[in-house]
């Protein structure tokens, strides 16, 4: 940000470590963030037909979170893209992620909120 933007607004977004507090509460979210390109356009605009999911677009990635857990099916993914979409594809484009990730087989992969939910694929 540059000093005059900075200046202008006169706020800072940071909140010192004195003003922050923990709760000890276990959310069972889940999500990904991927780096912004065509593969990761078009599994946001999928997964955000899903009602549970909230999608959030920055400049340069693409946020998928849900509650509970997110089923990336591979098949369903390629046919909205138009060409074939591979887990190994998911995963290059995946920058990072919170929860537990599990490749299912090669058509299917889950992100689990609760962690509980992991132990049968495991």
């Amino acid at each position: 940000m540059s000093t005059t933007a900075r200046d202008s607004t006169k706020s800072n977004i940071f909140k010192s470590m004195k003003d922050i507090t923990f709760d000890q509460t276990i959310s069972h979210q889940c999500g990904v963030t991927m780096n912004d390109s065509v593969e990761a356009r078009a599994i946001a605009e999928y997964m955000d037909q899903d009602p549970k999911v909230t999608v959030t677009y920055n400049p340069a990635t693409i946020r998928i979170d849900g509650e509970g857990r997110l089923i990336f099916k591979m098949d369903d993914i390629s046919e909205y893209l138009g060409r074939e979409m591979t887990a190994e594809i998911f995963e290059v484009n995946t920058s990072t992620h919170y929860g537990r990730m599990v490749r299912i087989d090669d058509n299917t992969v889950i992100l689990f909120g609760n962690m509980d939910e992991v132990f049968e694929y495991i």
